[in-house]
């Protein structure tokens, strides 16, 4: 009777645990397509949503709050940009798996969002069923790229790429690049300086390290190259 009552009392504890659902944030700007983002990960029924954020600030808060598994980050964000968030999201949650998920060309920001510590990267034009795939794909522990980004990451690290075979952006710092690309999209110092949280003698900065790097001299130079670098970039 013993051994009937232990072997009885083995799939009541199977019965009792309960699979854990991956919790999820979602970090963008734009409603719309958080909300695409929503209904597709809430479909899925190992998945859930814990919370969501459009700006930098809100993103900190929330993975505070609700201690996501993994976060889907886009880079084009209120206030502070996704690059400064993942950097932040680096020291302060390392073990937090990040995709991001942005309209910017990969092949501009992929490198660089993985060095500020996502671990994978995917444009927004990709097929949407491809999001859930990456966030398996990080969640496993791997890192997530297009066939053609991993291909030319690959290529580069066995090539041992120096600086002067690099594109003249691809010397420009984090904040530079920043700068650059709203530049690029039109807005003055001061608006950018507002945008970054900077002060417009910091954005100034910037602007002549940014001349500098690029071989630019004048103003107008520089907002030529910016505009024609952002049309390229889709930034």
């Amino acid at each position: 009777m013993a051994a009937k009552s232990a072997k009885s009392a083995k799939p009541e504890k199977r019965t009792a645990r309960k699979a854990e659902r991956t919790r999820v944030l979602v970090v963008d700007d734009h409603p719309i397509v958080r909300q695409g983002l929503v209904q597709m990960i809430t479909r899925e029924p190992d998945m859930t949503v814990c919370g969501e954020a459009e700006s930098a600030t809100d993103a900190l808060k929330a993975i505070a709050a609700c201690m996501p598994d993994v976060a889907i980050v886009d880079l084009s964000l209120k206030g502070t940009s996704g690059l400064e968030l993942l950097k932040d999201i680096k020291v302060r949650y390392p073990k937090l798996p990040v995709l991001v998920l942005s309209m910017y060309d990969e092949s501009m920001y992929a490198e660089r969002a993985l060095r500020a510590g996502a671990c994978g990267y995917m444009m927004k034009e990709e097929a949407s069923e491809k999001v859930l795939m990456a966030v398996r794909s990080i969640l496993a522990g791997q890192i997530y790229l297009s066939e053609a980004m991993a291909s030319r990451l690959l290529h580069m690290a066995v090539a041992g790429r120096t600086d002067g075979a690099a594109a003249p952006t691809e010397r420009l710092s984090d904040r530079e690049l920043e700068v650059f690309r709203l530049v690029g999209q039109g807005y003055g110092t001061s608006e950018i300086a507002r945008q970054l949280h900077l002060s417009p003698k910091t954005v100034e900065t910037y602007r002549a390290h940014i001349k500098e790097k690029l071989n630019l001299t004048t103003a107008t130079e520089l907002l030529q190259h910016a505009i024609k670098w952002t049309q390229t970039a889709g930034a």
